[in-house]
């Protein structure tokens, strides 16, 4: 299939896709939750730079988390630290358009999803301000033991390994039996949501980020939401 065939087939089904799953940080935000928790404990940089190399690929999903988080709670998170930090850090940077996206979503009866490598905390005040409810976030989730101590994540929350987005596809395939499961994202985990999962497109994002791997492999690429909200029926269309 040609590049212009493959966008136009994109273009088609998202009008009827029956789900749409984001990724949040450098999709939905412009922003990297990991990194905004690294800045309140005063080690952007470090945390940055191991982020970059878990999104290359260069390290296993789950040593990488476990080795940003270890070194934010070395510095000095807590849970009431970071309940502080989300207040400060976590206020929305959203990406030009996305809000309406995401609104016309809804408004044509799409059920949409955030799913995300970052962290519920993060994501719930993100959740409620675009209208999606706490069930359909799909993100890792930061453990506390009873006084307060950081006690790792939840090993369990299948956002917290490799494979973790086509893996959520698959669980909501299976209990909603959707038709049309539309991806959006930046990066190479949320492609495999398409190459090695249920998503029948996937529309890589390049507004914060462009990497060429995901230029080259997505259905469609964008750099502005813009683009998807020329294509959706309008609210007087519907």
């Amino acid at each position: 299939m040609s590049k212009e065939e493959s966008i136009e087939r994109a273009k088609s089904l998202l009008p009827k896709a029956d789900a749409v799953f984001f990724d949040v940080d450098s999709t939905v935000v412009t922003t990297e939750g990991i990194d905004l928790i690294g800045k309140c404990f005063g080690i952007m940089k470090e945390i940055s730079e191991l982020t970059h190399k878990a999104m290359n690929g260069n390290v296993k999903f789950q040593d990488a988390m476990a080795q940003r988080l270890q070194l934010i709670a070395d510095h000095g998170m807590t849970k009431d630290s970071l309940e502080k930090c989300v207040k400060t850090e976590g206020k929305p940077k959203w990406s030009p358009g996305v809000q309406d996206v995401v609104k016309m979503l809804h408004k044509q009866g799409t059920d949409v999803y955030l799913v995300s490598g970052g962290f519920q905390n993060m994501l719930k005040p993100l959740a409620l301000e675009l209208h999606i409810p706490q069930k359909m976030i799909y993100a890792n989730e930061i453990l506390f033991d009873e006084n307060g101590q950081y006690a790792g994540f939840d090993r369990n929350a299948p956002t917290s390994a490799s494979g973790g987005k086509p893996a959520v596809l698959k669980m909501m395939q299976k209990k909603h039996k959707y038709k049309t499961m539309i991806m959006f994202g930046d990066g190479a985990t949320d492609m495999d949501a398409r190459t090695h999962g249920p998503a029948s497109a996937f529309i890589g994002y390049g507004g914060v980020q462009v990497r060429e791997k995901i230029k080259e492999g997505a259905d469609w690429f964008i750099t502005s939401f813009q683009e998807i909200l020329d294509i959706l029926p309008k609210g007087t269309d519907l």
